[in-house]
């Protein structure tokens, strides 16, 4: 059983009291009381504690993993019919506006995460005591964590520095500019970089490695290629991680914080009988979503069949590329090959059926020390920065920054040598050729990962590949008419809302 970084239940209500909620975000009115200086981090185990409340919010960055994959080409929303769970599907269709639930869940969530990682850092001279910067790096991981997921989300946000934002400030803070947000990133993670240790004191907490593998995908997302490559071979030069030779037991329960393994958002299906937040769950609700619905059979459990792969996303795969079963399932091919006289895999079709489901983080069998039978509670965790992505981000940093294609080729090859079990589909391409290469690449790798709409915006091939996808709006999501409404115009929406 995993364990380590979940909340408990006593300090969960602690939490719930100092925070609010688990549907606090940045304006939430009436604060139901807060616990201040006075009372509080006066020990190491007071910030150690509201350093545990700062990890949790990762858990609910599941929403953001779905719905970066049925935003892009990959997926579509499916589930049980076009109005199940209305925002996915309008944002699957791109017609998404500034009234939806999900995007406004992403706001909320990140920006409670940010509240938390500042609540910390507001009182982190309060007192003194052995290993605390190694905490305070951790809070500055955390917010840095939160708000790059915020402006590949909406672009410029407010920031407030090493403090908790209160009822008002939406009146007054500005939202800062891209470049200002990607800029208080870079400080955090350097920081944390220079702070952390090499390893986890505790599995899920993030370490050194972490913290340069998301310094260089925040310069590469900000078009700094050669600050990118230097954080991402500082990563590699560590020898701390590998590429495991099997791709697929990277997603089993025996593969979680592997050596590929950078970063995990940690999850369990282990939950106390009062926790009732079912949508803030400690198990990653994206996976009951995405299993195959009303399933009986080996291996795995049913779901609600939303996050359908497209054929072209199957077929996007080469010849002989080991990794295509691993990431899509064919169910009816599996359904062939897995029923037995008298036991056969049997499955419902929902909407916007393809045949096919995005396997890496199916539902597998339920374990019988599962907290109930909710589809929605399951263990996988969500495997947030892997060596592969390092690799391919290192190679992208070097061959676009005109640093050093034969080593950019080198880091992809290790890629796709492990994605063959051979060398002879190395690539040789040199300049753009390699560029869109290792942009293919990037793609097949990680399907089923979240990742797939952020890199279309990012290297300007959105409108190509996504239907319904408009150059100048869609590159970023609205602002919640909320947040717009209580800024009393301090906010400007988002081009296109």
């Amino acid at each position: 059983m995993k364990k380590y970084i979940f909340i408990t239940v006593t300090s969960m209500a602690l939490f719930s009291a100092i925070f609010v909620s688990c549907s606090d975000n940045f304006i939430e009115r009436p604060i139901q009381y807060s616990i201040d200086s006075e009372s509080y981090f006066n020990s190491k185990e007071d910030y150690q504690n509201a350093l545990v409340g700062a990890y949790d919010l990762l858990q609910t960055t599941y929403n953001n993993v779905i719905m970066g994959e049925f935003a892009s080409d990959n997926t579509l929303a499916g589930g049980g019919d076009a109005t199940d769970v209305a925002g996915w599907q309008q944002i699957d269709d791109m017609i998404h506006t500034p009234v939806n639930e999900n995007i406004k869940n992403t706001w909320d969530w990140m920006f409670a995460g940010v509240q938390r990682a500042n609540y910390i850092l507001e009182f982190k001279d309060k007192t003194d005591f052995e290993g605390k910067n190694q905490i305070i790096a951790e809070a500055r991981f955390l917010r840095a964590y939160y708000h790059f997921e915020l402006v590949k989300w909406f672009g410029g946000i407010p920031l407030n520095g090493d403090k908790r934002f209160a009822p008002g400030d939406e009146t007054k803070i500005p939202r800062s500019s891209v470049a200002e947000v990607y800029a208080s990133i870079e400080s955090d993670l350097i920081y944390a970089a220079d702070n952390l240790s090499a390893d986890a004191s505790v599995q899920g907490k993030v370490t050194k490695g972490a913290a340069l593998a998301l310094l260089g995908k925040a310069y590469l997302y900000d078009n700094k290629f050669p600050e990118a490559a230097i954080a991402f071979e500082k990563v590699i030069a560590s020898s701390k991680y590998s590429l495991v030779t099997d791709y697929g037991s990277i997603f089993e329960m025996e593969g979680e914080n592997g050596p590929e393994s950078i970063f995990e958002v940690q999850y369990t299906d282990i939950e106390g009988a009062s926790y009732v937040c079912k949508q803030c769950s400690e198990g990653n609700i994206a996976v009951g979503f995405s299993g195959v619905r009303d399933y009986v059979g080996p291996k795995y459990s049913s779901g609600w069949s939303f996050n359908v792969p497209t054929k072209e996303t199957h077929d996007a795969f080469e010849i002989g590329d080991l990794r295509r079963d691993v990431s899509v399932l064919d169910i009816a091919a599996w359904a062939t090959a897995n029923s037995t006289p008298g036991h056969p895999v049997t499955y419902s079709k929902g909407n916007e059926d393809t045949g096919y489901f995005s396997q890496k983080y199916l539902p597998r069998t339920r374990r019988n020390e599962a907290s109930n039978d909710l589809k929605l509670t399951n263990p996988n965790n969500y495997r947030a920065i892997r060596y592969a992505d390092v690799l391919l981000m290192a190679a992208e940093a070097l061959n676009r920054g005109g640093l050093d294609d034969a080593k950019a080729l080198g880091y992809l090859n290790q890629v796709r040598d492990r994605a063959f079990g051979n060398t002879s589909h190395r690539i040789s391409a040199t300049g753009s050729g390699l560029t869109d290469a290792i942009w293919k690449e990037r793609r097949v790798e990680f399907v089923g990962e979240g990742l797939r709409f952020f890199d279309l915006v990012r290297t300007g091939k959105a409108a190509a590949a996504i239907s319904g996808f408009v150059v100048g709006k869609h590159e970023l999501f609205p602002i919640p008419l909320e947040e717009i409404q209580f800024s009393n115009g301090n906010w400007k929406q988002n081009p296109g809302y």
